[in-house]
């Protein structure tokens, strides 16, 4: 028999409705021990608000979250030690210099051996010398993660991770969340960022106006067979012939049985296919009859499957 998952953050039905359509609604998933779950959506789309009720900062108005087996709400102090927090917006006291913020954070988890944090300040290349509220965003956001690895938790929640740091240390980041996976931390990983959570994640959730609009394994796109094919016409009569052959669709899943077109530019006589690599000889046939100036096949990304649910999105501001 094979060892049983345990799941040490759950969320249940979490619902806590801001009126006039904010918050969030109905939202359940589960985090196993060791795994590394993505959370995608943009600003707004409520996965800070899920964040804050998993951390207990906030009481669900229906369902239950839970850390470790404890509920959250109430229970904070009783899992800090064992849970790494990096919020989405930064908020540091005044009055303080970076050391004394990490010593006061050190202190609240009984921490005592600093070698770690050390490293953890070589590592993100963090003088924490200043104080706070003189620090660079970027320096700010480095303080805050090296808060959260410090006292090394068996689990971490990210919230929006790497905003404001520059290319390098995202990457530098990125290499580090490698590192704590194959340690066997357990890691939610709240983003917007597609590079960061296609590098680590196992399974990833989109989060849309407050609900989750899909999960899945992560493999299940980085091992797609379904694929985006470009096709240019040389003809425009031809381009518009042929679009009469195909469905039309604003949706699409993982799984599809058929070609259609996602996507038109008739500026330059092109459109995207979408295909699965079994029901490709159902479309090159269709394009014998037509004159060709470019056919090129490409397989679906994170980003392509995310933006099926956002593209017709008018209040989506094409963050991503």
């Amino acid at each position: 028999m094979g060892t049983k998952e345990i799941n040490l953050i759950e969320v249940d039905d979490l619902t806590k409705d801001y009126g006039h359509g904010r918050g969030v609604f109905d939202v359940t998933f589960n985090v196993k021990e060791g795994e590394v779950f993505g959370f995608l959506g943009p600003n707004g789309a409520g996965k800070s608000t899920t964040i804050r009720h998993i951390m207990g900062f906030s009481k669900p108005q229906k369902g239950q979250t839970r850390i470790l087996g404890m509920e959250s709400f109430g229970n904070y102090f009783r899992f800090l030690g064992d849970v790494g927090y990096l919020p989405g917006e930064i908020v540091l006291p005044e009055g303080l210099t970076g050391w004394e913020f990490l010593q006061m954070m050190g202190d609240l988890r009984n921490l005592h051996d600093n070698t770690r944090l050390k490293m953890l300040l070589e590592r993100f290349k963090l003088n924490p010398k200043g104080e706070t509220k003189r620090m660079s965003l970027g320096d700010k956001r480095k303080l805050a993660i090296v808060a959260a690895f410090m006292n090394d938790p068996k689990v971490l929640i990210l919230d929006e991770p790497t905003s404001g740091l520059d290319p390098v240390m995202q990457q530098v980041f990125i290499d580090y969340i490698k590192e704590e996976k194959k340690r066997g931390k357990t890691i939610l990983l709240s983003s917007h960022m597609f590079n960061e959570v296609e590098a680590t994640c196992d399974r990833i959730a989109i989060i849309k106006d407050g609900r989750i609009v899909s999960m899945f394994d992560a493999n299940s796109i980085k091992h797609n067979e379904n694929k985006n094919f470009f096709i240019k016409f040389k003809k425009k009569d031809e381009f518009d012939k042929f679009l009469k052959l195909l469905p039309v669709s604003k949706k699409r899943k993982i799984k599809v049985s058929k070609p259609y077109i996602n996507k038109i530019d008739k500026n330059s006589k092109s459109l995207i296919a979408y295909c699965n690599d079994k029901d490709i000889n159902q479309l090159v046939p269709l394009l014998s009859d037509y004159q060709i100036e470019t056919f090129s096949e490409n397989k679906v990304t994170l980003q392509d499957y995310f933006m099926q649910f956002y593209r017709e999105d008018k209040n989506f501001g094409g963050v991503f």
